[in-house]
């Protein structure tokens, strides 16, 4: 059995602040937040990464897209916002649950973050 924060947060057993829920995914408010609005879309099968998605998900992974707009015109984010997907331990997945995090509520400015052995 899958018993990560997430899970636990999906099945009631942990608090979270919840901003919009629908029958395959729940969004919820980001406890560390890296802005103004940071929000954690996460699908309620469990899919530990990117690398975990199957064939048959692809219906999942389109919800939580649209997820992803919802919860950005209930915040009021028309002016812009920013959706990533950390993947694996090199691209700062902390949470082995697939999450979108939806962020904004001031400028985003693009940041490259480059390899020291370039």
């Amino acid at each position: 059995m899958i018993d990560d924060v997430f899970c636990k947060i999906i099945n009631k057993e942990i608090d979270a602040e919840i901003i919009m829920e629908e029958e395959d995914w729940l969004a919820f408010k980001d406890l560390h937040p890296a802005a103004p609005v940071h929000i954690l879309i996460v699908p309620k099968k469990h899919i530990g990464s990117i690398l975990e998605i199957a064939d048959s998900d692809g219906k999942l992974i389109g919800e939580l897209i649209i997820a992803a707009k919802k919860v950005a015109q209930k915040m009021g984010l028309d002016k812009g916002f920013r959706i990533i997907i950390n993947n694996g331990s090199h691209g700062g997945q902390m949470v082995p649950h697939l999450h979108l995090h939806l962020l904004g509520g001031r400028p985003l400015g693009a940041k490259i973050v480059r390899d020291p052995e370039e």
